[in-house]
């Protein structure tokens, strides 16, 4: 696996891998945590760990399709961090274990993953979707300077019987 790094004042973004099994099921297990996220939450700690093992395999990629990162403050693991780079476009998404919410760390995280893609690869243009419902997602998407482009029909969250709507909000530099 890469030794790829990421650092900010108070965060480190590291490769997202099975040794951070237990503390990705602090969030990725938990309904509230992750009733509006389209892919969680998990069922059980065995589908946590494939996932894991996924990040795992796609970061030893020359190429990768996905990275995901480990959020970690203080050198504990404290949510996740995508990026999936698209054709000079990347999307972003993010999560964090409910007791480090409301701290700025997704802001700070998301913020420094957008400066070092710009830097290192050139993007300048960043999307990211949320469910509508999900306040504290679209107001983080705010405050990284992203513009709500869309509304669209159709989503499914992992948790629900029923379609939702989601936004769509894009940044470009």
């Amino acid at each position: 696996m890469s030794r790829f790094e990421i650092k900010t004042d108070r965060l480190r973004l590291v490769p997202n891998g099975p040794e951070f099994l237990d503390s990705t099921n602090e969030y990725a297990l938990d309904y509230e945590t992750a009733k509006y996220m389209m892919h969680l939450p998990n069922e059980n700690s065995e589908e946590t760990l494939e996932f894991l093992k996924g990040c795992e395999c796609e970061w030893a990629k020359d190429s990768p399709e996905a990275y995901e990162f480990a959020i970690l403050f203080e050198g504990v693991h404290i949510g996740g961090l995508c990026l999936y780079p698209d054709d000079g476009s990347a999307e972003i998404g993010w999560i964090l274990n409910k007791k480090y919410q409301k701290r700025g760390f997704a802001l700070e995280a998301a913020r420094a993953l957008i400066d070092y893609y710009v830097s290192n690869f050139g993007i300048r243009h960043f999307y990211a979707h949320c469910d509508t419902e999900n306040e504290p997602s679209y107001k983080l998407m705010e405050k990284l300077g992203m513009t709500r482009t869309c509304t669209n029909s159709g989503r499914k969250n992992r948790s629900s019987s029923k379609e939702s709507f989601e936004y769509q909000y894009e940044l470009f530099l």
